[in-house]
């Protein structure tokens, strides 16, 4: 008897199309109940939610892989859009990002922001080793708090090759300190720096998701009165975006190098390709795009091809609708629905102890640096 051959392509495709529909649905059920809760939360300005959407598709995802077993009909589907949707999703989300942003930041503004970072892969590392956690669980777990967030953590695990539950709890941790900041920071922090500048800077550095970001120093802006803060927060905030482009590889190349090694005892050989993926290559590219758009736009025309209003309308579209709201948000809800809480149990609640002491680090770096340098910084 001979064995079978590859399924045909419309065969494939129609076994993954159960867990690739039931991934998007959960998404879609998440959207508008984000939206309901972020309305009613402290601070909340219309329009707006400070609830992502896309975590709130893990939770969702989660409780119903775990309410009742989940049929076999939907496991390859949600196993390969993880994958495709997060990378297309990361490549899109480069559109974000212009590098004039990051000069707008100057001589000072991005040190504060590369310390900041540095701070917080180092010393999440260190105490995760010390609390003897999973390697790749701190890897993810610093990521998310020292770069972006949600985003860093989706962007960081294949390059480590991380598991759906390390992914799980990584995105839990920087959602729940991010959430804490985005709440109690617009109260706590005006009466610790001189400028408004510096208080916008502050909430860049020391809250972790983009959606986090905006919404406390919105919160902020209302309660100050002075638009500086948002503007500040968001320009710092995206100079920590731009530096995913290179913390990915270099913790794809750590990761490696601490896990792989030849017949000899000594370190594998680590190909370019295993610590640069096609991925962040597309999400520079893409960043470069984006530059040049707002280059050109300056002689009347992005690209020589968009009115000024066509363009943005084209970036937001790509990259806030169709990467970080569609693709990034399908992926996650393919997280949960791929996370067995059972496998969640043994790690108790060291994960979260790591996550605090992080989001505490990485916030008393920031006001310092930023209380010392910030000053001189204008936007």
């Amino acid at each position: 008897m001979t064995a079978a051959g590859p399924r045909p392509a419309p065969a494939r495709a129609l076994a993954l199309l159960p867990g690739v529909l039931l991934a998007v649905a959960v998404l879609l059920l998440a959207q508008p109940l984000a939206a309901w809760l972020g309305e009613r939360m402290p601070g909340a300005r219309p329009g707006t939610s400070a609830v992502p959407s896309g975590t709130l598709a893990i939770v969702l995802g989660l409780v119903l892989r775990n309410l009742a077993p989940l049929p076999a009909l939907f496991q390859a589907g949600i196993a390969w859009v993880l994958p495709k949707a997060l990378r297309l999703g990361v490549v899109l989300v480069g559109l974000k990002l212009s590098l004039f942003d990051v000069a707008r930041l100057g001589a000072l503004g991005i040190p504060i922001v590369a310390i900041a970072i540095a701070t917080g892969l180092l010393f999440v590392g260190w105490f995760n080793r010390r609390l003897d956690l999973p390697p790749r669980m701190g890897t993810l777990i610093a990521a998310g708090t020292s770069i972006c967030g949600v985003t860093a953590i989706l962007s960081t695990a294949p390059a480590i090759k991380a598991e759906q539950r390390e992914v799980a709890y990584a995105v839990a941790n920087v959602t729940v300190f991010g959430l804490l900041g985005m709440l109690l920071y617009p109260y706590l922090a005006p009466p610790l720096f001189a400028t408004a500048t510096q208080l916008g800077m502050f909430f860049g550095v020391a809250v972790h998701d983009t959606a986090q970001v905006v919404g406390g120093a919105m919160t902020c802006t209302q309660l100050v009165g002075d638009e500086r803060i948002l503007q500040a927060a968001t320009v710092t905030k995206l100079t920590r975006n731009v530096f995913l482009a290179a913390v990915v590889p270099l913790l794809a190349l750590q990761h490696l190098r601490a896990s792989g090694s030849d017949p000899a005892g000594g370190v594998a050989r680590v190909r370019w390709s295993q610590v640069m993926p096609m991925f962040v290559l597309g999400f520079l590219a893409l960043a470069a795009v984006r530059t040049l758009g707002e280059w050109t736009l300056r002689d009347g025309k992005a690209l020589g091809l968009f009115e000024a209003g066509t363009w943005h309308d084209l970036v937001h579209a790509l990259a806030d609708v169709a990467g970080g709201r569609y693709l990034l948000g399908v992926a996650m809800a393919a997280v949960g629905l791929g996370t067995s809480l059972a496998s969640l149990r043994g790690l108790g609640l060291k994960p979260f102890v790591v996550g605090f002491s992080g989001a505490l680090v990485v916030a008393l770096v920031g006001f310092a640096l930023v209380t010392a340098l910030g000053g001189m910084v204008t936007l």
